[in-house]
């Protein structure tokens, strides 16, 4: 299961100044992109003085991290309500878990956000850590059903296969995204990744895996 710390100290849940704070942040990544995100342009944002912005976040790397950990566990309240109920089996959970990023992927939010954090994450060693563990999660996710459904593949295969789906479907953000040049391709293409990496979870062996590691060295 994803769970993401719960927020600590200045950043408690429920604060109001942070949830607004946030909001901005989050804001100004989507709409004006990396290039504009400083504290002085996310403290205009919420009508706020930087002062009361740097109090809170003292750099603008800490609100990566902690807008990373609030989609965390916003995602995993998604899988509670429709990966994790019960009477499915793996390969129906994976199928959903699919679907679901893909989705994702269309919206506005997620195509400027992560696209935008990649970005980030070139000039951050910071925000590169915090982006590879947001992504390490989604990996666990995905690995758990592929274990399920193959449990023949060792930890490290899993984690191969889990990979290549997370970076496959994270692939198509510049091509299927949200206002991208064949966005109206996506259902075809979710529905053909649902079909493919569930067989691939399914069909692959190790014996696969370590001949194409040969044939690729």
């Amino acid at each position: 299961m994803i769970l993401a710390p719960s927020r600590p100290g200045i950043y408690a849940r429920g604060s109001e100044t942070v949830d607004q704070i946030l909001k901005a942040a989050l804001d100004v990544l989507i709409d004006e992109g990396a290039d504009a995100f400083t504290l002085r342009r996310i403290a205009a944002r919420c009508d706020m003085k930087v002062g009361n912005v740097s109090y809170h976040f003292p750099r603008k790397e800490m609100l990566i991290q902690v807008m990373l950990d609030e989609m965390l566990e916003s995602y995993d309240k998604l899988l509670e309500e429709m990966v994790r109920k019960p009477g499915l089996t793996a390969e129906e959970r994976l199928k959903l878990v699919i679907i679901l990023c893909l989705e994702d992927i269309q919206t506005k939010r997620t195509t400027h956000l992560f696209t935008e954090l990649w970005a980030l994450a070139n000039q951050s060693e910071f925000v590169a850590d915090r982006v590879r563990l947001f992504y390490s999660k989604v990996h666990e996710v995905i690995g758990e059903y592929v274990a399920q459904i193959n449990p023949a593949l060792t930890p490290d295969e899993v984690h191969s296969v889990a990979l290549f789906i997370s970076a496959s479907m994270e692939g198509s953000t510049p091509f299927l995204g949200h206002q991208k040049p064949w966005a109206t391709k996506m259902p075809v293409f979710t529905a053909l990744a649902a079909m493919s990496f569930v067989h691939l979870a399914k069909t692959v062996t190790s014996r696969d895996l370590a001949g194409l590691m040969t044939e690729a060295a």
